[in-house]
C-alpha cells in the first residue's frame, strides 16, 4: 500500500497541534514531520512519544544550523522547513506540506487515493473548502459547515455573483484564504524546494501535476467573529489578506485593498457585515451553497481523535 506524511510548520497551543496531529495519524499518515515554530513543552512531550511523529523545535540553535539566522517571514519559515523535510531520507511515498488549521479528507481514503494516480504523476493537488462560523442557533453541530467552490473559472463566477451580489465586483470566489490548495509530493525526486502551495524542481514548477480530486482540505481558516476579528490585524499586514498577495478579484483590487477600503468607508461594522454574509452558516447563506452545490457538513471528531492517539493529553 501507498505511504503518504505530512510536513507543516506550527504555531498554536498543545491541544490545537496534537487535534492536528491525531486527525492526520487517524487517516493513516504513516509520518508527520512537525516543526514547532516555538517551544510547547505540553505539545511536546506528546508528539516525541509517537512513534510514528518526527518532530523538531525550531528555536535560535535550530535556525543557526540551517539557515544561519531565522527568517523573519514565517512563509519562508515554512518553505525552508518542508524543503528540510523533503529532502530527508524518503520514510514515504508521498508528502503534503499543510497548515496546522487545514485537514485532509478524503472520500475512501488518502492511500488509495494517491495509489490510484498514474506512475508520470508527481505532483497531485488538493482542493480546498472553507469552514464556515456557526450561527446561533447552531444547526449542524457538532459538525461543521464547509465552503466548496468550482474549479471552473466561468462557473465559480457566476456562482460568486448569485451567492455574494454585494461583494461580487470585489471578490472572485467567497473564500478568504487561498483556492489553490495544497499539494502532494512523490518523494525521491532529488533537489526540490517545496514551497506553501506549489513546488519548484530548477525551472519546472509542479512536476508532472494532477489534481487528486476525492481528497478535499478543509480549512478552518476562522471560528465566529470574535476570533476572526482578532486575527484580523495580522493577516491584513503579514498574513493571508497581506498586500503582497497579488489575487485579485473583477474589479482589480486584492483582499488586502478590499478591506481596507471596506474599513474606510464603513469601518467594524462594515467589516462585521462582511463576514456575516460570506463567513458565516446562516440557514440562509447555507441553503444558498446547497442550490450551488457547494455546501459540505463533516464532522471531524478532533476532540474524540486526540483521546485515542494522545490519551494523556
Amino acid at each position: 500500500m501507498t505511504t503518504w506524511g505530512i510536513v507543516a510548520t506550527i504555531r498554536a497551543d498543545h491541544t490545537t497541534i496534537l487535534n492536528f496531529a491525531a486527525h492526520h495519524l487517524e487517516l493513516g499518515a504513516h509520518r508527520l514531520y512537525l516543526y514547532l515554530d516555538e517551544p510547547n513543552p505540553t505539545a511536546e512531550a506528546a508528539l516525541k512519544a509517537h512513534p510514528k511523529v518526527r518532530l523538531r523545535v525550531c528555536d535560535a540553535g535550530y535556525w543557526k544550523r540551517q539557515n544561519g539566522s531565522r527568517p523573519a517571514k514565517h512563509q519562508v519559515r515554512q518553505t525552508l522547513n518542508a524543503t528540510h523535510a523533503y529532502a530527508r531520507p524518503a520514510e514515504v511515498d508521498w508528502l503534503a506540506h499543510i497548515d496546522v488549521d487545514e485537514f485532509l479528507w478524503p472520500e475512501t481514503g488518502v492511500a488509495e487515493a494517491l495509489t490510484a494516480l498514474p506512475a508520470q504523476a508527481f505532483t497531485a493537488r488538493v482542493r480546498p473548502a472553507e469552514a464556515l462560523a456557526p450561527d446561533t442557533p447552531d444547526f449542524y453541530a457538532p459538525a461543521t459547515a464547509f465552503k466548496a467552490m468550482h474549479i471552473d473559472r466561468t462557473a465559480r463566477d457566476r456562482s460568486t455573483a448569485r451567492l455574494y451580489p454585494d461583494y461580487a465586483a470585489h471578490i472572485d470566489d467567497g473564500f478568504l484564504s487561498h483556492v489553490a490548495g495544497k499539494i502532494f509530493l512523490r518523494t525521491g525526486m532529488g533537489d526540490i524546494e517545496f514551497r506553501i502551495h506549489n513546488a519548484r524542481k530548477g525551472e519546472l514548477q509542479n512536476p508532472g501535476a494532477v489534481d487528486l480530486t476525492t481528497v478535499s482540505l478543509l480549512h478552518c481558516h476562522a471560528n465566529d467573529w470574535e476570533d476572526f476579528r482578532s486575527r484580523f490585524d495580522y493577516r491584513h499586514s503579514h498574513g493571508a489578506y497581506r498586500a503582497e498577495l497579488g489575487r485579485k478579484g473583477p474589479s482589480g483590487l486584492t483582499l488586502h485593498e478590499v478591506f481596507a477600503a471596506l474599513l474606510d468607508s464603513e469601518g467594524e461594522d462594515g467589516l462585521r457585515r462582511f463576514h456575516d454574509s460570506l463567513c458565516t452558516a446562516t440557514p440562509s447563506h447555507c441553503a444558498a451553497l446547497q442550490a450551488e452545490g457547494l455546501l459540505r457538513i463533516h464532522d471531524l471528531q478532533l476532540e474524540q481523535k486526540r483521546a485515542r492517539q494522545f490519551p494523556q493529553h
